[in-house]
């Protein structure tokens, strides 16, 4: 996955687990219900081996590394 990926979420499979906020601190925060909040825009290059494993460590798979909008 090249620079300019972005992190995107199933909401329908998602149960606010919170792992991939624990992963990813600095690009994804929790609500108050525990569900994703994600830092605006693509992520930096040197983030997305630790995004990828936020994607494939939620123990649900509804968090995807996508090739950010435009890119």
């Amino acid at each position: 996955m090249e620079a300019g990926a972005e992190l995107d979420v199933d909401w329908t499979a998602c149960k606010g687990h919170g792992l991939c906020a624990e992963l990813l601190p600095e690009h994804i925060t929790l609500d108050e219900w525990g569900y994703p909040l994600f830092a605006p825009g693509p992520l930096p290059r040197r983030a997305l081996k630790r995004a990828g494993r936020a994607a494939a460590d939620c123990p649900v798979l509804a968090l995807k590394l996508t090739p950010a909008q435009g890119s």
